[in-house]
Order: C-alpha cells, then sequence, then structure tokens
C-alpha cells in the first residue's frame, strides 16, 4: 500500500526494521531534549505528517523496550490516526516510572502500524442472543 508522507525532520522515514514487523518506529523531532518526569506527560512531535486511505487507520503504539525498560508508554494506547487528518504525527508519551527520562532528538519513541478497519452499523434490536459467558466480564473467566 502506498501513503502519502510528508518529512520535516532530519529522519529517515519510518521503516520495519524486520522483514516480520508490523509496526514502524517512531522518532522523536526535537529542537532539544525534553525531560519527563516521573508521572509526567508530554506530546512529542515525529515531523511526519501523513494522508491514509480511507478505511485504513494508523495505530500509535508503545515500544516494548522502553515500556519494559524504563516505564515509559503512550498514554492513549493504541493512538488512532484517522484518514482525514492531516496534522503532524504526535507521540502523547507517558513516564510511569520513578525517575526522570530524556527524550533526545531522533530517539525511537513508538511504533506505528498502519491497518484497515470497518465502519459499523448499528441495528437497534430489543435483545441479544445468548451465549454461556452472557454478562460475565472484568475477570469472570478466572486468572488460572
Amino acid at each position: 500500500m502506498n501513503i502519502k508522507i510528508i518529512n520535516k525532520s532530519n529522519h529517515d522515514l519510518p521503516h520495519y526494521e524486520t522483514s516480520a514487523s508490523a509496526g514502524m518506529d517512531l522518532r522523536a523531532n526535537l529542537d532539544e531534549a525534553i525531560t519527563l518526569k516521573p508521572l509526567g506527560r508530554a506530546i512529542i512531535p515525529t515531523g511526519l505528517f501523513i494522508e491514509l486511505p480511507v478505511g485504513i487507520e494508523a495505530q500509535v503504539r508503545s515500544r516494548s523496550g522502553l515500556a519494559a525498560k524504563k516505564g515509559i508508554t503512550v498514554l492513549n494506547a493504541p493512538g488512532t490516526i484517522d484518514a482525514d487528518y492531516r496534522g503532524e504525527i504526535g507521540v502523547i508519551l507517558v513516564n510511569l516510572s520513578s525517575e526522570d527520562f530524556v527524550i533526545e532528538n531522533g530517539e525511537r519513541i513508538a511504533q506505528m502500524v498502519v491497518a484497515k478497519h470497518e465502519r459499523a452499523e448499528w441495528n437497534l434490536v430489543d435483545s441479544l442472543s445468548e451465549t454461556a459467558r452472557g454478562e460475565g466480564g472484568f475477570g469472570s473467566t478466572g486468572v488460572k
């Protein structure tokens, strides 16, 4: 799939790191480093602008290494970029650790997955079909 992109950063375009990767890393586009304090959050610019086809979305997700090792995650994960959005891609990062985290220009801060999606049409009814699970949720199936 071809996607139009404008790159106002000094970094390479996002790309797949391996032949089986689902996501492409997004890099911070900063004039100076940003320090995220514990429980702090910030929108980190990428310098990227995209034009997605209708029926396609881009999902912005946390990088597993940053989350596991540093406690840095995408706050609204996954963040959604809609096909009609034309602004700069910004990544909402939050620091869930107890230590400051410094974000440098060019640092890989998140990953972006491009995916198809469906549009729902509601069918208003008075009842739903029965299942074995029924209304069970929020841990109703146990932990083991």
